[in-house]
């Protein structure tokens, strides 16, 4: 029988999108909207002396300015929690304008409200600010005689120190012993829509159109913070332009509209600038990692020590888990992974795509790439002969694996074993060089309970809906797809409803966990319904299924059949005057006793041209090959994997920022000055799918490819880098200056 899941169908948001009637939230029409501009600190540390908004306030259409000194007070700051976890999940627990300090430059410190967009701004730029300054601590540079050895990371859902074996004895035992330090810049995030909210009340009800992977998760942050039930709250967004971790978490801006819109009585839009994207929706830490490797001369290794430095903020433990993955991608015995971090003049980090695997992940493929070439061996055999049967972290076996095929696939598909491994091809002014790298990304982790409804008319039309925005991850076709397969109804018939509150919850689709959660709830949902509509069936006496097996009803085309009786959902539900029937399912996802490791394991390969007179670097063509257990539909996951490929390749040769050490201000911090990757920048780039099977992650064996389809591809390119010009960087990205100095 063909089923929906699997196939490559377009999507159905494709249209609205590029036709413009897709509605984004700022884009809400809503009569008598206000407008609100927020201004950000002009110093990274110290206190706001005074705040002059006279001028301000004289301008025409402006309606109100709100400041430290009369911003009502919060009802309460949540902990730091990732979103995926259902509740409270503030992007840092810290909440502006609630007294005169200054932590970070850029912090929001006034909010102008006018009745037009442009009389906002102008009335913002004539805020006169004076300052009691004092000297910020902004970079690794000035702070690593302060930095201090984390308990926990990750908001604390994490480990500060990992370890097993004897790591001293593991590098005592070797014959050969790979150290380095490896440096990533700070990155920033800039999808294409700036975050930004509408807010609406209505009495004492609150109706937000919000920018976010998670719509529950802002109506229970706005809901804390402004100390208002969580039935009093609606939270929409039905189309998102992008985030990659930027909307992940819950930023001060829709607590901010929704307390603007109370203040001047009407609805309120605040949308964020480029520039604010930089200094208010978190950012991938600069890091500093130092990888120690030791092997025997056979390539076996040893030991595995990995610690890593960065700044976080004056008041949370934030560092993206970059030992995680890194620490079970082999078997190593003797491992020991340590956070260490430096309290700076910045606001917390977060969630950026590939969050900790794309940056600890390039520190050991990069060292063991150089372990190959000091014992002799490929790439390729010197992972196989350190491959991992089980998670060497807790000894459990995998839910699945498939890291051996990938490997091979990936291989394959390049043509890895046609090239010469010491001595690099020549075309003209060009070095060709040829490098790669494994990857392993954390399959879905625990969350909390996933929830989905599904309805099906009397027409034979389907209706499935679940609070996940659509984010551009494809989630409205890929969930009908779900569906139809679970209800046995054509996929034509399904339709998947987004990105309301109102609907069932769902966590905030995270780190690769949206596929799997949101299809876990859906299939839960749909499967639900048409059990009920069976065992509704073989009950009823006007059936020709009356009486059957419940067990050995199929269903195919939106009939019922048990041998040679046969009955279609609509017929049923007209027959008994009904004109619908609805069903709930939730999935509980494993908790974090779960006796298995879960990684999403693949192998990137690149090939690059190096012109080692003008320093240049350009990516001729990747090849990827993922084993993300079972693809929901393989256009989405194609474009999801060359997307993730190619933001590797902006790593690893163009995204840099970093912070003056003077000022506390991001040198780059704007898409005029921070450097992504383009389509001139593209390569070829090949995905090979490998198929595993995996009955642990959830019901349909999903383990999700939002972030692995980066990870590796930034060592990748450096172990190209290596192959042409016989030169170690160990940093990104890579320059012109690395290459020609």
């Amino acid at each position: 029988m063909t089923t929906a899941i699997g196939q490559p169908l377009e999507r159905v948001d494709g249209r609205p999108k590029v036709t413009g009637s897709a509605r984004y939230p700022t884009e809400i029409p809503a009569p008598g909207t206000a407008h609100a501009c927020v201004v950000g600190a002009g110093v990274a540390a110290g206190r706001v002396r005074s705040i002059d908004t006279s001028a301000a306030l004289e301008e025409p259409g402006v309606l109100a300015v709100l400041t430290h000194e009369n911003l009502p007070r919060i009802a309460t700051q949540p902990p730091l929690v990732p979103s995926l976890f259902g509740g409270p999940a503030p992007g840092e627990t810290f909440f502006p304008m609630q007294d005169d300090v200054v932590h970070y430059r850029g912090q929001h410190i006034a909010l102008v409200v006018a009745d037009t967009h442009e009389r906002a701004q102008h009335a913002a730029a004539l805020l006169r600010v004076e300052y009691d300054e004092s000297e910020p601590l902004t970079t690794i540079a000035q702070g690593r005689d302060q930095a201090y050895e984390a308990e926990s990371v990750f908001a604390g859902f994490l480990p500060g120190r990992t370890s097993r074996g004897d790591i001293g004895a593991g590098l005592e035992k070797a014959d050969i012993v790979v150290e380095g330090t490896f440096t990533c810049a700070a990155n920033n995030h800039n999808p294409l829509e700036t975050s930004g909210t509408t807010a609406v009340w209505d009495g004492d009800e609150l109706l937000l159109h919000d920018g976010t992977q998670g719509v529950n998760s802002t109506q229970l942050t706005v809901g804390a913070l402004l100390g208002v039930p969580l039935s009093k709250i609606r939270v929409i967004s039905h189309y998102v332009g992008g985030s990659f971790g930027s909307k992940a978490m819950v930023w001060h801006h829709p607590t901010l509209a929704a307390m603007a819109a109370r203040a001047v009585g009407r609805p309120v839009k605040l949308s964020l600038t480029r520039e604010q994207m930089f200094t208010s929706c978190g950012h991938r830490e600069e890091q500093e990692q130092h990888i120690t490797l030791g092997a025997t001369d056979d390539g076996r290794l040893t030991a595995l020590r990995h610690h890593k430095l960065s700044p976080t903020s004056h008041f949370d433990d934030w560092a993206e888990p970059s030992l995680n993955s890194a620490a079970q991608m082999y078997a190593c015995p003797n491992h020991e992974g340590v956070y260490r971090l430096i309290r700076a003049n910045t606001m917390t980090p977060t969630f950026m795509r590939g969050p900790g695997d794309t940056s600890g992940m390039f520190a050991l493929e990069c060292a063991m790439d150089e372990l190959a070439e000091r014992t002799g061996l490929d790439p390729i055999e010197l992972r196989l002969r350190n491959f991992a049967d089980v998670d060497p972290a807790s000894g459990n076996p995998w839910s699945s694996n498939g890291l051996k095929k990938c490997y091979e696939r990936g291989a394959h598909s390049f043509g890895w074993y046609d090239r010469d491994p010491g001595t690099p091809r020549r075309e003209g002014d060009w070095l060709i060089g040829t490098g790669m790298a494994a990857a392993g990304y954390p399959a879905p982790p625990p969350g909390s309970p996933q929830r989905a409804r599904a309805r099906i008319y009397a027409d034979g039309s389907v209706v499935v809906q679940a609070a996940t925005p659509e984010f551009g991850t494809g989630v409205a076709t890929v969930m009908a797809q779900v569906a139809a397969d679970a209800l046995g109804v054509p996929v034509e018939r399904c339709r998947f409803e987004t990105g309301d509150t109102d609907y069932p919850g769902i966590a905030a689709a995270v780190g690769s966990a949206g596929a799997g959660m949101i299809s876990a709830a859906v299939h839960a949902a749909a499967t639900a319904l048409r059990d009920q509509l069976i065992g509704e069936a073989v009950a009823d006496r006007g059936s020709p299924l009356h009486g059957a097996d419940p067990a050995g009803v199929v269903v195919a085309d939106g009939t019922m059949s048990a041998g040679t009786s046969r009955e279609q959902y609509t017929e049923m539900l007209l027959r008994n005057h009904r004109p619908d029937a609805e069903a709930s399912g939730t999935w509980n996802p494993p908790g974090m006793d779960t006796p298995y490791g879960m990684l999403t394991f693949g192998a990137q390969f690149a090939e690059v041209a190096v012109d080692p007179e003008l320093g240049l670097v350009r990516v001729r063509r990747m090849t990827g090959a993922f084993a993300p257990g079972r693809v929901l539909n393989s256009r989405t996951v194609r474009s999801q994997l060359m997307g993730g490929m190619l933001w590797g390749l902006g790593q690893a040769l163009l995204e840099s920022n970093r912070m003056d050490p003077r000022t506390g201000r991001w040198e780059n911090n704007s898409l005029g000055e921070y450097l992504v990757a383009v389509n001139a920048d593209a390569p070829e780039v090949t995905v090979e799918l490998v198929d595993v099977e995996d009955r642990i992650v959830n019901p349909l064996g999903v383990k999700g490819v939002g972030e692995i389809g980066q990870v590796g591809a930034n060592a990748a390119i450096a172990n190209a880098v290596h192959h042409a010009t016989g030169r170690r960087i160990r940093k990104m990205p890579i320059t012109i200056e690395d290459i020609i100095r």
